[in-house]
Protein backbone atom coordinates (compact mmCIF):
# COMPACT_ATOMS: atom_id res chain seq x y z
CA UNK A 1 0.00 0.00 0.00
CA UNK A 2 1.40 3.50 -0.80
CA UNK A 3 0.04 6.15 1.61
CA UNK A 4 -2.19 8.70 0.44
CA UNK A 5 -1.96 7.34 -3.13
CA UNK A 6 -4.85 6.83 -5.16
CA UNK A 7 -5.48 3.03 -6.34
CA UNK A 8 -5.72 2.19 -10.10
CA UNK A 9 -8.48 1.32 -11.37
CA UNK A 10 -9.64 -1.08 -14.76
CA UNK A 11 -11.54 0.71 -17.61
CA UNK A 12 -15.28 -0.24 -17.22
CA UNK A 13 -16.74 -0.19 -20.76
CA UNK A 14 -20.51 -0.29 -21.42
CA UNK A 15 -22.86 -0.19 -24.85
CA UNK A 16 -23.45 3.48 -24.90
CA UNK A 17 -20.59 5.06 -22.40
CA UNK A 18 -20.61 8.66 -23.32
CA UNK A 19 -17.35 11.11 -23.93
CA UNK A 20 -17.55 12.51 -20.58
CA UNK A 21 -17.92 9.04 -19.01
CA UNK A 22 -14.87 7.68 -20.77
CA UNK A 23 -13.20 10.60 -19.84
CA UNK A 24 -14.11 10.31 -15.95
CA UNK A 25 -12.93 6.74 -16.08
CA UNK A 26 -9.17 8.09 -17.76
CA UNK A 27 -8.59 9.54 -14.67
CA UNK A 28 -8.62 6.52 -12.47
CA UNK A 29 -7.15 4.12 -15.03
CA UNK A 30 -4.10 6.05 -14.52
CA UNK A 31 -2.66 4.84 -17.73
CA UNK A 32 0.54 6.70 -19.08
CA UNK A 33 -0.92 8.84 -21.65
CA UNK A 34 -4.63 8.86 -20.82
CA UNK A 35 -3.18 11.18 -17.66
CA UNK A 36 -1.96 13.84 -19.38
CA UNK A 37 -5.65 13.76 -21.95
CA UNK A 38 -7.57 14.40 -18.45
CA UNK A 39 -4.87 16.86 -16.94
CA UNK A 40 -5.11 18.98 -20.60
CA UNK A 41 -8.89 18.59 -20.64
CA UNK A 42 -9.63 20.21 -17.42
CA UNK A 43 -6.66 23.08 -18.00
CA UNK A 44 -8.79 23.70 -21.44
CA UNK A 45 -11.55 23.68 -19.77
CA UNK A 46 -10.49 26.38 -17.27
CA UNK A 47 -9.11 28.24 -19.81
CA UNK A 48 -12.06 28.78 -21.62
CA UNK A 49 -14.49 29.50 -19.07
CA UNK A 50 -11.44 32.30 -17.58
CA UNK A 51 -13.40 35.92 -18.97
CA UNK A 52 -9.69 37.22 -18.57
CA UNK A 53 -7.60 35.11 -20.11
CA UNK A 54 -6.80 36.03 -23.84
CA UNK A 55 -6.93 32.64 -25.12
CA UNK A 56 -4.53 31.51 -28.52
CA UNK A 57 -5.11 28.77 -30.96
CA UNK A 58 -1.87 27.19 -32.52
CA UNK A 59 -1.17 24.61 -35.01
CA UNK A 60 -0.08 23.44 -38.30
CA UNK A 61 -1.74 22.92 -41.43
CA UNK A 62 -1.44 19.36 -41.90
CA UNK A 63 -4.19 18.24 -39.73
CA UNK A 64 -6.39 20.60 -41.67
CA UNK A 65 -6.32 18.22 -44.36
CA UNK A 66 -7.71 15.62 -41.98
CA UNK A 67 -11.23 15.51 -40.55
CA UNK A 68 -9.81 17.42 -37.53
CA UNK A 69 -10.39 20.87 -39.59
CA UNK A 70 -13.94 20.30 -38.07
CA UNK A 71 -12.85 20.36 -34.71
CA UNK A 72 -10.85 23.22 -35.05
CA UNK A 73 -13.41 24.95 -36.63
CA UNK A 74 -15.91 24.07 -33.90
CA UNK A 75 -13.36 25.79 -31.25
CA UNK A 76 -13.51 29.05 -33.49
CA UNK A 77 -17.34 28.89 -34.30
CA UNK A 78 -17.90 28.34 -30.74
CA UNK A 79 -15.46 31.44 -30.06
CA UNK A 80 -13.16 29.12 -27.21
CA UNK A 81 -10.19 31.29 -28.65
CA UNK A 82 -9.47 35.01 -29.43
CA UNK A 83 -7.10 34.76 -31.77
CA UNK A 84 -5.41 31.58 -34.15
CA UNK A 85 -1.63 31.60 -35.26
CA UNK A 86 -0.87 29.02 -38.31
CA UNK A 87 0.60 28.15 -40.99
CA UNK A 88 0.17 29.29 -45.04
CA UNK A 89 -0.42 25.48 -45.25
CA UNK A 90 -3.82 26.07 -43.32
CA UNK A 91 -5.33 28.60 -45.69
CA UNK A 92 -4.17 26.10 -48.51
CA UNK A 93 -6.18 23.21 -47.25
CA UNK A 94 -8.96 25.25 -45.93
CA UNK A 95 -9.76 27.07 -49.07
CA UNK A 96 -9.00 23.88 -51.12
CA UNK A 97 -11.56 21.83 -49.10
CA UNK A 98 -14.31 24.38 -48.98
CA UNK A 99 -14.42 24.03 -52.78
CA UNK A 100 -13.11 20.39 -53.55
CA UNK A 101 -12.80 16.81 -51.84
CA UNK A 102 -9.54 15.36 -50.08
CA UNK A 103 -9.67 11.46 -50.01
CA UNK A 104 -8.77 8.60 -47.99
CA UNK A 105 -5.62 6.48 -48.78
CA UNK A 106 -2.53 5.04 -46.99
CA UNK A 107 0.87 6.07 -46.01
CA UNK A 108 2.32 2.73 -48.16
CA UNK A 109 1.15 3.87 -51.80
CA UNK A 110 3.69 4.17 -54.70
CA UNK A 111 4.62 7.63 -54.70
CA UNK A 112 5.85 7.27 -57.76
CA UNK A 113 2.27 5.92 -59.33
CA UNK A 114 0.26 8.84 -58.09
CA UNK A 115 2.49 11.71 -59.22
CA UNK A 116 1.93 10.55 -62.49
CA UNK A 117 -1.46 10.07 -61.74
CA UNK A 118 -1.36 13.83 -60.32
CA UNK A 119 -1.83 12.84 -57.04
CA UNK A 120 -0.31 14.27 -54.11
CA UNK A 121 0.10 11.95 -50.97
CA UNK A 122 0.32 13.79 -47.42
CA UNK A 123 0.48 10.97 -44.64
CA UNK A 124 -2.45 8.88 -45.67
CA UNK A 125 -4.72 11.57 -47.11
CA UNK A 126 -4.36 11.68 -50.93
CA UNK A 127 -4.67 15.27 -52.98
CA UNK A 128 -5.17 15.65 -56.23
CA UNK A 129 -4.22 18.87 -58.55
CA UNK A 130 -7.75 19.49 -59.11
CA UNK A 131 -9.02 19.45 -55.61
CA UNK A 132 -5.21 21.94 -54.33
CA UNK A 133 -3.22 24.04 -56.47
CA UNK A 134 -5.49 24.47 -59.49
CA UNK A 135 -8.31 25.60 -57.12
CA UNK A 136 -6.68 27.81 -54.97
CA UNK A 137 -4.93 29.52 -58.06
CA UNK A 138 -8.53 30.42 -59.27
CA UNK A 139 -9.74 31.13 -56.23
CA UNK A 140 -7.00 33.07 -55.11
CA UNK A 141 -6.35 35.53 -58.02
CA UNK A 142 -10.33 35.89 -58.00
CA UNK A 143 -10.13 37.30 -54.97
CA UNK A 144 -6.78 39.63 -54.84
CA UNK A 145 -8.10 41.07 -58.17
CA UNK A 146 -11.21 41.52 -56.54
CA UNK A 147 -9.30 43.34 -53.74
CA UNK A 148 -7.06 45.30 -56.59
CA UNK A 149 -10.41 46.08 -57.83
CA UNK A 150 -11.69 47.87 -54.84
CA UNK A 151 -8.30 49.63 -54.04
CA UNK A 152 -6.52 47.70 -51.55
CA UNK A 153 -2.88 47.76 -52.21
CA UNK A 154 -1.44 46.52 -48.84
CA UNK A 155 -2.87 43.92 -46.43
CA UNK A 156 -1.70 42.02 -43.46
CA UNK A 157 -1.93 38.15 -42.97
CA UNK A 158 -4.54 38.93 -40.44
CA UNK A 159 -6.66 40.65 -42.94
CA UNK A 160 -6.14 38.43 -45.81
CA UNK A 161 -7.87 35.30 -43.90
CA UNK A 162 -10.51 37.65 -43.01
CA UNK A 163 -11.34 38.28 -46.60
CA UNK A 164 -10.31 34.53 -47.78
CA UNK A 165 -13.07 33.70 -44.29
CA UNK A 166 -15.30 36.09 -46.24
CA UNK A 167 -15.56 35.70 -49.43
CA UNK A 168 -13.85 32.27 -50.63
CA UNK A 169 -14.38 29.74 -47.75
CA UNK A 170 -17.29 27.52 -46.73
CA UNK A 171 -19.04 27.44 -44.04
CA UNK A 172 -17.40 24.41 -43.09
CA UNK A 173 -14.09 26.26 -43.04
CA UNK A 174 -11.71 28.07 -39.85
CA UNK A 175 -11.65 30.95 -42.21
CA UNK A 176 -15.10 31.15 -42.46
CA UNK A 177 -15.88 31.07 -38.81
CA UNK A 178 -13.03 33.51 -37.83
CA UNK A 179 -13.99 35.80 -40.09
CA UNK A 180 -17.59 35.62 -39.08
CA UNK A 181 -16.52 35.86 -35.16
CA UNK A 182 -14.12 38.80 -35.08
CA UNK A 183 -11.51 36.08 -34.36
CA UNK A 184 -8.29 37.42 -36.40
CA UNK A 185 -5.98 34.87 -37.86
CA UNK A 186 -1.82 35.73 -38.22
CA UNK A 187 0.39 33.76 -40.58
CA UNK A 188 3.82 34.90 -39.70
CA UNK A 189 4.91 32.15 -42.93
CA UNK A 190 2.57 33.53 -45.65
CA UNK A 191 4.88 33.06 -48.32
CA UNK A 192 5.52 29.00 -47.33
CA UNK A 193 2.43 27.47 -49.23
CA UNK A 194 0.51 27.68 -52.28
CA UNK A 195 -1.96 30.94 -51.09
CA UNK A 196 1.63 32.50 -50.34
CA UNK A 197 2.70 31.75 -53.81
CA UNK A 198 -0.23 33.35 -55.35
CA UNK A 199 0.35 36.84 -53.27
CA UNK A 200 3.74 37.04 -55.14
CA UNK A 201 2.49 35.48 -59.02
CA UNK A 202 -0.17 38.11 -57.98
CA UNK A 203 2.65 40.87 -57.18
CA UNK A 204 4.37 40.54 -60.53
CA UNK A 205 2.16 42.54 -62.40
CA UNK A 206 0.40 44.84 -59.45
CA UNK A 207 2.64 46.11 -56.58
CA UNK A 208 0.13 44.30 -53.76
CA UNK A 209 2.25 44.61 -50.55
CA UNK A 210 2.07 42.42 -47.39
CA UNK A 211 2.55 44.19 -44.12
CA UNK A 212 3.75 41.59 -41.84
CA UNK A 213 4.80 44.22 -39.11
CA UNK A 214 1.47 44.79 -38.75
CA UNK A 215 0.30 41.74 -37.57
CA UNK A 216 3.16 41.80 -35.10
CA UNK A 217 1.69 44.97 -33.41
CA UNK A 218 -1.41 43.54 -33.53
CA UNK A 219 -0.22 40.55 -31.83
CA UNK A 220 1.78 43.06 -29.43
CA UNK A 221 -1.48 44.93 -28.11
CA UNK A 222 -3.42 42.33 -27.92
CA UNK A 223 -1.05 40.55 -25.34
CA UNK A 224 -0.65 43.59 -23.68
CA UNK A 225 -4.38 44.62 -23.38
CA UNK A 226 -4.72 41.33 -21.87
CA UNK A 227 -5.04 40.43 -18.02
CA UNK A 228 -3.99 36.93 -18.53
CA UNK A 229 -2.70 34.54 -21.59
CA UNK A 230 -2.78 31.31 -22.26
CA UNK A 231 -2.45 28.82 -25.33
CA UNK A 232 -3.76 25.74 -26.72
CA UNK A 233 -0.79 24.60 -29.14
CA UNK A 234 -1.15 21.60 -31.60
CA UNK A 235 2.13 20.46 -33.28
CA UNK A 236 5.29 22.95 -33.15
CA UNK A 237 7.33 24.99 -35.89
CA UNK A 238 6.58 28.90 -36.54
CA UNK A 239 2.94 28.83 -35.17
CA UNK A 240 4.31 27.28 -31.58
CA UNK A 241 7.09 29.40 -31.73
CA UNK A 242 5.32 32.71 -32.17
CA UNK A 243 2.52 32.41 -29.49
CA UNK A 244 5.39 31.41 -26.93
CA UNK A 245 7.83 34.32 -28.11
CA UNK A 246 4.99 37.08 -28.25
CA UNK A 247 3.97 35.91 -24.45
CA UNK A 248 7.31 36.33 -22.56
CA UNK A 249 7.30 39.89 -22.84
CA UNK A 250 4.31 39.53 -21.28
CA UNK A 251 5.54 37.46 -18.18
CA UNK A 252 4.58 34.51 -19.87
CA UNK A 253 1.47 31.95 -20.39
CA UNK A 254 -1.12 31.71 -17.77
CA UNK A 255 -2.48 28.25 -19.07
CA UNK A 256 0.03 26.61 -21.74
CA UNK A 257 -1.41 23.10 -23.36
CA UNK A 258 1.20 21.58 -25.28
CA UNK A 259 -0.12 18.37 -28.32
CA UNK A 260 3.12 17.16 -30.05
CA UNK A 261 4.59 14.15 -31.37
CA UNK A 262 7.86 15.40 -31.40
CA UNK A 263 10.77 14.44 -29.25
CA UNK A 264 13.03 15.89 -26.62
CA UNK A 265 16.26 14.86 -27.13
CA UNK A 266 17.05 16.71 -30.38
CA UNK A 267 16.80 20.47 -28.89
CA UNK A 268 14.00 21.37 -31.43
CA UNK A 269 11.61 23.51 -30.72
CA UNK A 270 8.48 21.54 -31.52
CA UNK A 271 9.63 18.56 -29.50
CA UNK A 272 10.42 20.83 -26.11
CA UNK A 273 8.21 20.36 -23.53
CA UNK A 274 6.67 23.30 -21.62
CA UNK A 275 9.19 23.17 -18.52
CA UNK A 276 11.50 24.72 -21.25
CA UNK A 277 9.26 27.44 -22.42
CA UNK A 278 9.15 28.36 -18.78
CA UNK A 279 13.14 28.54 -18.69
CA UNK A 280 12.96 31.25 -21.53
CA UNK A 281 9.98 33.18 -19.72
CA UNK A 282 7.23 32.21 -22.20
CA UNK A 283 5.12 30.05 -19.69
CA UNK A 284 4.69 31.30 -16.27
CA UNK A 285 6.47 29.33 -13.27
CA UNK A 286 2.63 29.33 -11.92
CA UNK A 287 0.97 28.13 -15.01
CA UNK A 288 -1.40 25.69 -15.37
CA UNK A 289 0.44 23.64 -18.07
CA UNK A 290 0.67 20.24 -19.71
CA UNK A 291 2.71 18.57 -22.76
CA UNK A 292 0.73 15.58 -24.03
CA UNK A 293 2.47 13.21 -26.65
CA UNK A 294 0.57 11.93 -29.02
CA UNK A 295 -1.31 11.99 -32.53
CA UNK A 296 -3.44 15.56 -32.14
CA UNK A 297 -6.25 13.90 -34.77
CA UNK A 298 -7.18 11.54 -32.35
CA UNK A 299 -6.36 13.71 -28.93
CA UNK A 300 -7.54 16.87 -29.93
CA UNK A 301 -11.49 15.47 -30.72
CA UNK A 302 -11.23 13.63 -27.46
CA UNK A 303 -10.30 16.76 -25.31
CA UNK A 304 -12.98 18.95 -27.58
CA UNK A 305 -15.97 16.51 -27.22
CA UNK A 306 -14.89 15.93 -23.34
CA UNK A 307 -15.60 19.54 -23.33
CA UNK A 308 -18.97 19.84 -25.12
CA UNK A 309 -20.33 17.15 -23.37
CA UNK A 310 -20.19 19.52 -20.13
CA UNK A 311 -21.72 22.48 -21.47
CA UNK A 312 -22.13 24.20 -17.99
CA UNK A 313 -18.30 23.66 -17.14
CA UNK A 314 -17.60 26.28 -19.62
CA UNK A 315 -18.56 29.71 -21.25
CA UNK A 316 -19.45 29.38 -25.00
Amino acid sequence: MVKGAEPVRDYCLGEGISVSELVEQMRGSWGFTAEKIVTGIDILKRMVSDRDCLKFLSFPACIVATGTRGVLKEMVKRRWVDAVVTTCGTLDHDLARSWREYYQGSFDLDDRALHRKGVNRLGNVLVPNESYGIIIEQKMQELLSSLWGEGVRELSSRELCNEMGRRVCSEDSILHWAAKNDIPVYVPGLTDGAVGYQLWLFSQDRKLKVDILKDEQEINDLIFDAKKTGALIVGGGISKHHVIWWNQFKGGLDYAIYLTTAVEWDGSLSGAKVREAISWGKVKETAKQVTIEGDATVILPLMVASLLSERKAFVE
